[in-house]
Formats: C-alpha cells, structure tokens, sequence
C-alpha cells in the first residue's frame, strides 16, 4: 500500500485571509472538492498556538505514562470509552483491538460545562452518554496544567475551525440550491457535541514478531483506514519524541519534551486515499493547522465537499529508539438534535458510525 504513495503539499490559506474572508471558491474546491486530497492547511497562526501545541502533545507522552491503576480511574466505560482514557478499546479493520494508540477524549465545546446543559442533555439523550457524560480529568498534581492546556488549545482551534466554516458556507450558499445560510458556521459556533481526542501512539515494538496489531510494512497500523463523522476535524502536526532519550516526567517534574525535527521512518505518519484511488503522504506543518472534511460535511453539502479517507502509519519496528507520536485532533460536529440530512438528527447519525468502530 504505503510503498507506492506519493507525496502532496496540502492546498494552505493564511488566517488573516480568513478573518478577511478572502478565500477563493476555486481554493475551497481544490482543497475540498471531488477532486481533491479533503484537507486545508491554515498558516500563520498567533504566537500561543505553538505553544499550546507543543505543552499539550507533550501532556500527551506524559499522561500514557501514568501507572495502570490512574489510567483505570480516568477511563468512563459509561460513555463507550469516549470520555477520558482509552485504550484496546477500539476494533482495526480485521477486528482486531486496537492497542497501538491510547486516546483520551474531552468534550470540548465551551458551553458542555455548564452542568444545566449536561443535565439537559443527558435528559433529552439517556442512552447517549458518549456526548453527555461529564468528562474524567486527571487529578492537577499528577498533571498539573493538564486541563487548562487542553481547554485553551480547543477553544482556539474552534474559534479557527469558524473561520473555516464561514468561507464553506460562502461557498455552499453560492453553488447548493436551498442551503441554509450560515448553517456549517453555527454548527462549529454553536455546538456542544464538539469533541477532541489527544493521542498518543505508542513507540515501536523492536521487532515484529512483537506486535499485535501488525501484520506486516505496509499496513495502516497505527490507525485504520477511516473516514471522520464530523464536519471539519482540527488536527495539529504530530510530535515525535523519542521517549527513551527523553523520558516523559509526571506531577511537578512535568516540562514540555524535546521534539525530535522529524519522524525518524519517513514513511510514518498521515495518509490520505485520494480521489483517483492514489495513497498520499500529507504533512502538517508544525507552525500550521490542518482541517480534514467529514462525513457530516459531505451529506450537508450534498457531496460538493467531500469526506477524505485517511489512516496513520507507524514507524517501522526498530527505527531511531523509542519514538512515540503525539496529536491533537478536534471534530467539530452538529448538535445532536440537529439535522444532517433530511431524515436523520446527528445523534442517529454518530450512533450508527460509533457502533460500527467500537
């Protein structure tokens, strides 16, 4: 698979062109449409976006290090492992579980922590506690920061994944009979089904012989060939540190890890199925962000923007020591009681997608 990709600049706009609402429709459409690779870099973000970036993903290194037993209290098999840790939880697409990765989720839209919308909700959607249940933080003196960093880098990605909204709906109001204006920006604004998943791949077995989840160079094996169920999914650059060198420290000896200028296997990291059937190697800048379109995004509008599949692939067995990889990802989705086509709210919808991978 990954022996034949090739690699592709993603189509980049700058943020101030963005507040400036000066992108192009022959931009978004190369970046989006049903030609193109379904990803959108944005550039020349503010001064604390690189260092939240650089604080969280080392957070990331940090929290998989934690003994068993704190990771067991951080876990919330109420919300189907969508709410806090998780890990060997998730089904690759041989069945297998996932033991690769470990994950921690956060329901991240600004307006989730006010207990009388959590209430509301949980209410409203008893059997769907994935997007209600209350989210599981890790006690401030095993992590202290840890929330606050987390918290702060969301709310800018949002505030950015907006901006990436409005100039789609431009677009759509533009070319789709009957598209409600406004309607993909007040689904980023608005919305308390926003979640985000911190990642962290673990580091290499030594051999392949030791791997569970692999079977041999040219698989997807770090994360599954999957589309997302959102609308725009906010992904930072990953992180590589080799966590041998530099081993991740806990409680008040935390401090950001030194990244390595790149991942030692040059083969590992984001890849997306294009159009014409292609495997393209996408990097994101470090300083950058990158915005992937989602399922939700292409039913909303009716397939001028098109969801883009992808999968992560892991450095090969023995590769530059102990290297993890570590990554933010942000999908802004619908409410749930909010309609992603004609018949099903997003609950319906996101039930459907979580039932198939879990």
């Amino acid at each position: 698979m990954t022996n034949t990709a090739s690699s592709q600049a993603a189509v980049s706009v700058a943020l101030d062109d963005l507040h400036k609402d000066n992108i192009s429709f022959s931009t978004l459409e190369e970046a989006f449409g049903p030609s193109s690779l379904g990803i959108i870099v944005v550039k020349n973000l503010p001064p604390k976006f690189h260092e939240l970036r650089h604080k969280l993903l080392s957070y990331s290194s940090a929290l998989a290090s934690l003994p068993q037993e704190e990771l067991e209290k951080l876990e919330s098999p109420a919300s189907k492992w969508l709410v806090g840790w998780s890990c060997g939880k998730e089904t690759l697409k041989d069945g297998r579980y996932d033991t690769l990765k470990g994950s921690y989720y956060v329901n991240c839209a600004p307006a989730f922590e006010d207990p009388t919308v959590q209430r509301s909700l949980a209410e409203k959607y008893p059997s769907f506690s994935e997007y209600t249940a209350p989210n599981v933080w890790p006690a401030s003196e095993l992590l202290p920061g840890f929330e606050e960093t987390f918290r702060e880098l969301c709310s800018l990605i949002i505030e950015i994944a907006g901006l990436v909204a409005r100039a789609c709906d431009k677009y759509a109001e533009a070319n789709i009979e009957g598209y409600k204006k406004g309607y993909l920006e007040h689904v980023v604004k608005t919305s308390v089904s926003t979640k985000a998943r911190l990642l962290h791949y673990f580091p290499t077995p030594q051999s392949q012989d030791d791997m569970t989840n692999s079977t041999n160079d040219d698989e997807d094996d770090w994360c599954a060939t999957h589309l997302d169920h959102g609308c725009l999914t906010g992904l930072t650059s990953a992180m590589f540190v080799d966590e041998e060198a530099n081993a991740p420290k806990t409680g008040s000896a935390f401090s950001p890890l030194t990244e390595l200028d790149r991942s030692p296997d040059p083969k590992a990291g984001l890849y997306i199925h294009s159009r014409t059937g292609a495997v393209t190697k996408v990097s994101i800048p470090r300083d950058c962000l990158g915005f992937q379109t989602g399922e939700a995004l292409e039913i909303i509008t009716k397939g001028k923007f098109k969801a883009v599949p992808h999968f992560v692939r892991g450095a090969g067995p023995g590769i530059g020591g102990k290297v993890a990889r570590n990554t933010l990802a942000v999908f802004t989705q619908p409410n749930l009681w909010e309609l992603v086509d004609e018949k099903r709210e997003f609950a319906a919808f996101a039930r459907e997608i979580v039932e198939r991978n879990h």
